[in-house]
């Protein structure tokens, strides 16, 4: 992997994290709402739950190869 290709992923990594934390506010905001959209909230649960996974790929490419 290249420089400029490890500093593209970190900085998606760091974009996928904000938008991570800022889907994690609206889930609980909108679990506490009173007549809460359960379709809305199932979507967005799915959307987090893709931006785990995408994160976690991530983070596996930049760990770099060790010989074993």
């Amino acid at each position: 992997m290249q420089v400029q290709d490890s500093t593209q992923l970190s900085q998606r990594l760091a974009e996928l994290k904000v938008e991570h934390r800022d889907l994690d506010a609206a889930i609980e905001q909108l679990a506490l709402a009173i007549g809460r959209d359960e379709v809305q909230l199932t979507r967005l649960k799915k959307r987090k739950l893709l931006l785990k996974d995408t994160i976690a790929r991530i983070e596996s490419r930049l760990i770099p190869d060790l010989d074993a």
